[in-house]
């Protein structure tokens, strides 16, 4: 099977760039793609005043790959019968009643609803994870047959639904071994286009030394990583034993773990993995010189500010459409690192729309232009997704 072609024969432009051939983007280059916009922003390289870490190469041969597509980066699927799995192993950590309570199961009469969702907001694409339900375990056995499974039942939707639906990778962590072989099944064979993490690793952080062989592997690949909230409150009992682990711990959770990639400049070290954070970013646009003033607590002195760290993640749109909150990371950030995210089936029937409806909201503060490059154009640059054709039954 060819390097970017799943096992079905679907092309696939966004998921591993470790090829010999691929070219660096140099700063001439970028500016020249970056102008009018974000139309033609290369994935995987800086913002233009940013200095380079290392090298980075294109996504990829982008050939049949649109400037332009709406791509919610940001959905899940929780099929019944993984849900009934992670909870005879044990939970996976977070438990599944947050799944439970929401209509996301992919069930033939749900996909219809979604579809009409996404067609009446203009969405093409959905990307799916099925965090925070992720199959992590401290139990080897168990983290692996949860994460083969959902693996599995993500590459069957993707192929009845190829015009619809693309997949992140779950991994079986903390079980690195595992986690690598995994990963490589879901990018090279089953045509995943990206890797999904937890917030943490059940109570680890994801920046902790024993995960640095996952995170060489994906920055060899250069691989997409979308994180998302694991759902423990930020292992903070202040938190989760007043009902706010998702009303406010998620938040804790992006916000701590931009906080851990900066503390061991993991953006330094694996340059090439191009990281998502959900959210916004969490707290992280309101913290840019907080986070400045103090690094001497958390950075050696020769490390960049993190200010300019920070503006080398891409972030998702999901705020329940608060306006203000996306112009304050806008403003912070650049909104050339801001993707479309819906969180669905969270935010279902009229709140989808408004997920995308409010980035044209004046009180964003956006340009048409820069609106447009938000919902059309920034994850298609990063993904460079070559839209398919629905499968005849």
């Amino acid at each position: 099977m060819r390097r970017g072609q799943r096992a079905d024969g679907i092309q696939i432009l966004g998921g591993d760039m470790a090829k010999p051939e691929s070219t660096s983007l140099d700063r001439r280059n970028f500016l020249k793609a970056a102008s009018g916009g974000v139309a033609a922003l290369a994935a995987g390289s800086s913002l233009a005043s940013l200095p380079a870490f290392a090298e980075q190469s294109p996504a990829a041969d982008a050939s049949g790959a649109p400037d332009k597509l709406r791509i919610d980066i940001h959905g899940h699927v929780y099929p019944d019968n993984y849900l009934d799995l992670l909870d005879s192993l044990g939970g996976g950590g977070t438990g599944t009643h947050i799944a439970r309570i929401v209509k996301g199961s992919g069930s033939p009469e749900e996909l219809e609803g979604r579809f009409q969702m996404m067609d009446r907001a203009g969405v093409k694409i959905q990307v799916l994870s099925p965090a925070p339900q992720l199959p992590y375990f401290e139990k080897k056995e168990s983290a692996v047959t949860a994460c083969r499974f959902i693996n599995d039942a993500y590459a069957e939707i993707v192929r009845k639904h190829p015009d619809r639906f693309v997949a992140y990778v779950s991994t079986p962590l903390p079980h690195v071994d595992a986690a690598l072989e995994e990963m490589r099944r879901g990018l090279d064979t089953l045509g995943m286009v990206g890797v999904t993490m937890g917030t943490s690793v059940l109570t680890q952080s994801v920046a902790d030394p024993m995960f640095d062989p996952f995170w060489e592997e994906m920055n060899r690949r250069g691989t997409i990583l979308f994180f998302h909230p694991h759902g423990l409150g930020a292992c903070s009992s202040l938190v989760q034993q007043y009902g706010l682990t998702w009303p406010i711990g998620a938040e804790v959770e992006d916000t701590m773990l931009v906080g851990h990639l900066l503390a061991k400049q993991i953006p330094k070290r694996y340059p090439r993995v191009r990281i998502i954070v959900p959210h916004l970013g969490g707290d992280i646009g309101l913290l840019m010189n907080r986070i400045n003033n103090q690094r001497m607590l958390f950075l050696p002195p020769e490390a960049e500010k993190p200010s300019l760290t920070v503006k080398r993640f891409w972030y998702d749109t999901v705020s329940h459409a608060y306006a203000p909150a996306l112009r304050v990371a806008c403003e912070s950030l650049g909104y050339e690192r801001f993707l479309l995210g819906s969180d669905y089936p969270y935010e279902t029937g009229p709140i989808y729309q408004q997920c995308v409806d409010y980035v044209k909201d004046p009180g964003t503060g956006l340009t048409p232009a820069q609106a447009e490059a938000i919902l059309d154009r920034n994850a298609q640059a990063l993904f460079r997704l070559v839209p398919k054709q629905p499968v005849s039954r």
